[in-house]
């Protein structure tokens, strides 16, 4: 950025028509801008909701961004109020969004959608807005069913248009491309002389989901699991002809609409979606507002599918008209759909380009936000093989699917070979890029057990014996990555800690120099993260684990980009207290400053004064570590594991952990609450934590 050039705090992204796939844009943006830190909003000028209705693209942006808004603050005006007077519209868009600048570093602005809402058109009043925000645009264009130059058309009467308000054109971004000519069509748009991308179609993103299906045809779920109606229908074929030459037909995701009194049919299609080689169906729409014979329906009972089969009243020609209309939208639930969309604009849109054309200031605090983007990002950059020993569980397979949409890492999942896959179809989740490997009859098993009885012969372990332990999936995926066929492994959904660390102990192993194996959280807080050990490991730890703990904390803040200023807490800070825990404290701080000269450390100190500066005056005021503690050492796992819980909770903070330290190979354990996303994070700290070896 040359000196002195002027910095925007915030983007507005338009486009002149619907279904551009607006929203898959502003998701993207969003989080771009949450990783270069700050406080990032979000801000609708007109809400495309009813009134007593919620913006679905707002509240689903609003799930992404890192500014504690609510949703009344984010919303400019509604479209009747713009119909009503659209000059006192913009002088109360123009005020309420100035509320919210305010309170963020930067704010992602997305327009309104193409419903004609002022006179001449609905982007020259989104112009007029971003050019009374003094905000530069990002123009979302449609791509699908045009050529290279119908979409630059397009772009240059947009511009137009966006000249004419007197607002600021920062980038155009083609979004809906047919793959092959995503090329040319940003080579055509680049003629503008403005920076310019496109985006590939993918069906996941316009595909609706069961839920939606179900919505459309106001039908009711007759059977099967509900979490399976999340699952986008790909396609959907009406089952008219006979059974057989239906089952010819299926494809993966497709929906298949029939009629309840066809029981050959419903019988086909449930049996052949429980059956190896088949397609996996996303559902099947039983027509015409009748139930199966009771008889059917015992079967179909009996059965226990878990492939949902809902029921709609409307004829078959109704039916399938209503289902080919229906498109699927990016909402807060769309787990899938998100991804898809991180997906495509990380794969397709320069990030530094961008951000160096909207010329945005550059905030100084790290949200959570920001701390996750860099996670994914920084695991992407050296792609690890992590091993995922639960691949019967359905947060693992979620995860698993997220990971590998995102090119995060490669992925190896323990499990039955054809359960797990058979169930991740039935979730819509895509494994192809991952390996399955089970445990009880892999080849590895007489390899894994050779080398363990070796590891153990010391405890009177023999092969015989061995084969029965690595047959076990900790032990297993340990045994994976000690022989380097992974770079690490994360477990812990479904076992316990000792469960799953209790192998590490006797296969990984400590690093040299370090005698205690500890863990760290990283609480993420509204504007900085922090790093709190040892929650999870050591109950009680003596002096000497306690420097251990501070040391290998230390390290691990260090290698995730947070600079390390340690504090060792007690309940007495400096010299004022004494006893045999404060003495612990006291010891093990002289015990580090010893082995480790490098670190600033304090300690023993009291968590106010560790991380609050007006306290640190008033208790430790020559202190380089009181007030600005980034590392927080708690004296006993009792303090540490509740102090960190009070916090998540009534802080609001993000937790992500436990990430294990002091193992000469990264391995993690999970919490057996842990969310997707959790698992999602862990897997990036251990990819990363691998790369560092």
């Amino acid at each position: 950025m040359a000196a002195g050039s002027p910095t925007s705090s915030s983007i507005y992204i338009a486009s002149p028509e619907g279904d551009t796939g607006k929203s898959t844009i502003a998701l993207g943006t969003l989080h771009l801008l949450a990783a270069t830190g700050g406080r990032v909003g979000v801000f609708r000028p007109i809400s495309r909701a009813a009134a007593g209705e919620r913006d679905y693209i707002l509240d689903l942006l609003m799930e992404h961004d890192s500014a504690d808004l609510s949703y009344e603050d984010c919303i400019g005006v509604t479209y009747e109020q713009v119909h009503s007077d659209p000059e006192a519209t913009l002088a109360e868009i123009v005020d309420r969004f100035h509320a919210v600048e305010e309170q963020c570093d930067s704010v992602l602005v997305i327009g309104s959608d193409f419903t004609d809402v002022a006179s001449p058109s609905e982007l020259s009043f989104n112009a007029r807005i971003a050019a009374n925000l003094g905000t530069p645009m990002v123009l979302a264009l449609k791509a699908a069913d045009r050529t290279p130059d119908e979409v630059l058309a397009l772009a240059e009467l947009c511009l137009a248009e966006v000249r004419g308000a007197h607002a600021q054109a920062a980038a155009l971004i083609a979004n809906r491309c047919a793959p092959d000519l995503l090329a040319e069509v940003k080579s055509t748009l680049e003629t503008t002389g403005l920076p310019a991308w496109a985006l590939p179609e993918d069906p996941v993103l316009v595909a609706p989901t069961m839920n939606e299906l179900m919505a459309a045809l106001d039908g009711e779920l007759y059977s099967g699991d509900p979490e399976l109606l999340d699952r986008e229908a790909m396609s959907v074929m009406v089952g008219g002809m006979t059974a057989e030459h239906i089952l010819e037909r299926l494809t993966d995701g497709v929906a298949v609409i029939t009629p309840a009194d066809r029981s050959d049919v419903l019988l086909a299609l449930v049996t052949a979606n429980a059956a190896q080689g088949f397609p996996k169906l996303s559902g099947i729409i039983m027509n015409g507002g009748i139930k199966p014979h009771p008889m059917i329906s015992s079967l179909v009972e009996g059965l226990k599918p878990a492939l949902p089969i809902i029921t709609c009243e409307q004829g078959t020609y109704e039916t399938a008209r209503t289902a080919a209309l229906a498109r699927g939208r990016v909402g807060v639930e769309s787990v899938r759909k998100i991804d898809a969309a991180l997906t495509l604009m990380e794969e397709h849109v320069d990030s530094e380009s961008l951000l160096e054309k909207l010329r945005l200031s550059a905030p100084t605090v790290v949200t959570p936000q920001m701390f996750e983007y860099q996670l994914i990002s920084r695991a992407k950059s050296d792609r690890k093989r992590i091993v995922l020993p639960e691949g019967d569980d359905d947060r693992v397979l979620r995860a698993a699917g997220r990971l590998l949409r995102r090119g995060v890492a490669d992925l190896t999942l323990l499990g039955d070979v054809d359960d797990v896959r058979s169930r991740a179809q039935e979730l819509g989740v895509d494994l192809d890029a991952a390996e399955v490997i089970d445990p009880t009859t892999s080849d590895l098993l007489e390899r894994f057990a050779d080398s363990y009885a070796e590891l153990r012969k010391h405890k009177g372990m023999d092969v015989a014996r061995a084969l029965q332990v690595v047959r076990d999936v900790s032990y297993f995926g340990t045994m994976m990555v000690h022989e380097g066929i992974v770079d690490g492994m994360v477990s812990g959904a479904k076992h316990t800690t000792a469960h799953t660390i209790r192998p590490a102990f006797e296969i990984i192993k400590t690093l040299e120099g370090v005698s205690t194996v500890s863990s760290v959280f990283f609480m993420c807080l509204a504007d900085r993260v922090l790093a709190y050990g040892d929650c999870a490991i050591v109950p009680d730890p003596t002096a000497e684990q306690l420097a251990d703990i501070a040391i290998s904390s230390a390290a691990t803040a260090e290698q995730f980009g947070i600079e390390t200023r340690v504090a060792l807490l007690s309940y007495s800070t400096g010299e004022s207290g004494s006893g045999a825990d404060v003495d612990k404290v006291r010891t093990a701080t002289e015990l580090v400053r010893d082995r480790a000269p490098e670190l600033l450390v304090e300690g023993p100190i009291q968590y106010d004064a560790a991380v609050e500066p007006s306290v640190a005056q008033s208790k430790m005021p020559d202190s380089k570590v009181a007030g600005q503690a980034t590392v927080l050492v708690f004296p006993d796992l009792n303090t540490g594991n509740n102090t960190y819980k009070a916090v998540q909770r009534s802080a609001n903070a993000v937790a992500i952990g436990p990430v294990l330290q002091g193992l000469r190979k990264p391995i993690n354990d999970l919490s057996r609450g842990a969310l997707v996303s959790d698992i999602v994070n862990t897997v990036a700290i251990t990819a990363i934590q691998a790369q560092a070896l």
